[in-house]
């Protein structure tokens, strides 16, 4: 009996478990699809390397967000934004979701 008062004091009411749903329900994520990119490179000062920016273009122009890829990302940054069919960009996370790749031939 001891026992079984216990496990019902450890779940959760029917309210509690509702207002957690709730709650998961009302995070949502922003998420845009990037129909257009733009890359960019910039000359470094003198003896220093440039930066690349890569210009993402959000829902056909609604909104722009720019990254700024290191040397090394950009060449693999490109061939994903090549391959994949889809790209959308969640703006709250600040990450980039390639969907839709193609992997048999695929090198990166």
């Amino acid at each position: 009996m001891e026992s079984q008062a216990k496990s019902q004091m450890e779940q959760p009411s029917g309210t509690e478990e509702k207002d957690s749903r709730s709650e998961r329900t009302e995070r949502r994520y922003t998420i845009r699809q990037v129909t257009q990119i733009q890359p960019s490179w910039r000359e470094g000062k003198s003896g220093e390397p440039g930066e690349f920016y890569v210009q993402l273009v959000l829902d056909n122009g609604v909104d722009e967000y720019i990254i700024q890829p290191t040397a090394t990302d950009i060449s693999q940054l490109l061939k994903m934004f090549e391959r994949s069919q889809n790209t959308i960009w969640d703006d709250e996370r600040k990450i980039l979701i390639f969907e839709n790749i193609t992997t048999t031939s695929a090198k990166f």
